[in-house]
């Protein structure tokens, strides 16, 4: 990407009129897009100003606008619902009776164009409480012209004309502020002389009166229908008694039938009431039976409930604290091998650590050994050896120092071979069981004296005196 200054404009020779007319577009082109103005949907975008069309504002609702500059300016109106409590005190009925309205009313700015341009010249850079105080005022106003307006009996009894006369009212005046009502409840509505209250009762009393005047109306219909009742009785035993009189003795003949059946049917019924009164009499006995049973049942029960509460509820407490304990003592066991275990480790983690410090401090020593030979490693063996020497010295000489010899007896045959003798061999073949001190002297670099070497004193003496004479 190549970039242009203006220092490079000029030095590329283009006109000072050309490169201030580019300049003068690109601002003019960034202020335009700084004043094109977009409005949401919870708001009313108000550009004010020179809007031409005779109007002091224009509205937009749910679009955007240029602002043109200089000559224009904008605000926003929230259209946030506002709700406000409006407890109306001693308002006076149509009746002259003083009422008690609590009440609550939810309110908005409108976004009907006509009622939005109130809103506009009337709300505009207000805050919430300024307009919320604005149209409380308004609701008082109209709610006690309302309430005025109005009966007790119709603002009681007839909540909805009341709800309807209050919204007409209401948002006919907001409208003109560029309010909307959006909702209104009111709630139980009180008056000081209790007329509300009487009308309540009145309406219950009404209420009972009517319910007792049916019930009377009931009575007397059924009096008048037994009376009818009565009447017809009388003029059908009339009748019934003329038709007797004519059969009087067929009537007694019957009669004595009768008797004859009743006292049959008497005897009948009585002893059936007689075994009936057994049956049930047994019956009572075995009711009573079941429920000593039943009752014997319940004391055996509690019985052992008792012995189970007594023996097995303690036995069963016995158990629980032995396995109580029996964990208890588990854990303790485990906690002290637990214990065991981790001072075994830390034992053997500080015998390591003591064996590795012992092991590094060797290997230090032996580094500076081998340093100290001029890094060659044969001589820093040389140098250790040469340090144990003595007690390499020593050891062979305690391999040999706890012999008794007093007690060995050599047979000697008398054939000696380079003029040894038996004895002389055994000496020689013993101290040749000492280890190699030749070979650890050779290693070391140092000679072994003649002597030691197993030569004859003869010899050595020879071997000095043929040295001296060279000398």
């Amino acid at each position: 990407m190549i970039t242009l200054t203006t220092q490079d404009a000029f030095n590329l020779g283009f006109p000072a009129a050309v490169i201030a007319a580019v300049l003068f577009i690109f601002l003019f082109l960034i202020v335009l897009i700084k004043r094109y103005k977009r409005c949401p949907s919870d708001r009313i975008l108000v550009v004010y100003g020179k809007v031409g069309g005779g109007q002091s504002a224009k509205c937009i609702h749910g679009g955007a606008a240029f602002i043109l500059p200089v000559i224009q300016d904008y605000e926003y109106l929230d259209l946030t619902p506002i709700s406000i409590e409006v407890n109306l005190v001693n308002a006076l009925s149509k009746q002259n009776i003083r009422v008690n309205v609590p009440s609550r009313f939810t309110i908005g700015i409108s976004t009907e164009p006509g009622i939005m341009q109130n809103a506009a010249e009337r709300l505009l850079g207000l805050g919430q409480n300024e307009i919320q105080e604005l149209a409380q005022e308004i609701i008082f106003g109209q709610l006690r012209l309302v309430v005025a307006s109005m009966d007790i009996e119709e603002i009681n009894s007839d909540r909805d004309k009341f709800l309807s006369n209050i919204s007409e009212s209401v948002e006919s005046e907001l409208k003109k502020v560029g309010l909307k009502l959006i909702n209104v409840n009111i709630t139980d509505i009180v008056d000081e002389s209790g007329y509300i209250e009487a009308l309540g009762k009145e309406a219950a009393a009404h209420a009972i009166n009517a319910a007792r005047k049916s019930v009377a109306e009931k009575n007397r219909d059924g009096s008048i229908g037994e009376a009818n009742a009565l009447q017809d009785e009388r003029t059908q035993v009339a009748a019934a008694n003329a038709r007797a009189v004519e059969g009087e003795n067929t009537a007694k003949i019957s009669v004595a039938n009768s008797d004859s059946l009743r006292r049959q049917r008497e005897a009948e019924a009585e002893r059936v009431a007689i075994a009936s009164e057994k049956v049930q009499s047994a019956k009572a006995l075995e009711e009573s039976y079941a429920a000593e049973k039943e009752a014997e049942t319940a004391r055996a029960e509690r019985e052992r409930s008792s012995q189970m509460a007594d023996v097995i509820v303690p036995a069963e407490i016995d158990k629980k604290k032995v396995e109580i304990d029996a964990e208890a003592e588990a854990e303790r066991i485990r906690r002290k091998a637990k214990g065991e275990a981790d001072a075994i480790l830390f034992k053997a983690q500080a015998e390591a650590q003591g064996l590795y410090e012992v092991l590094t401090k060797q290997a230090a020593g032996l580094d500076e050994i081998v340093k100290a030979a001029g890094n060659n490693s044969k001589d820093a063996v040389l140098l250790l050896i040469a340090d144990k020497l003595p007690e390499l010295v020593k050891t062979q000489a305690e391999a040999i120092k706890n012999i008794k010899i007093d007690k060995v007896t050599v047979w000697d045959s008398g054939n000696s071979q380079d003029g040894k003798s038996s004895t002389a061999n055994f000496l020689s073949g013993m101290y040749k069981s000492v280890p190699p001190l030749q070979d650890m002297f050779n290693m070391a670099g140092m000679e072994l004296p003649e002597y030691l070497k197993g030569k004859n004193v003869e010899e050595v003496k020879d071997t000095s005196n043929n040295e001296t004479d060279n000398k």
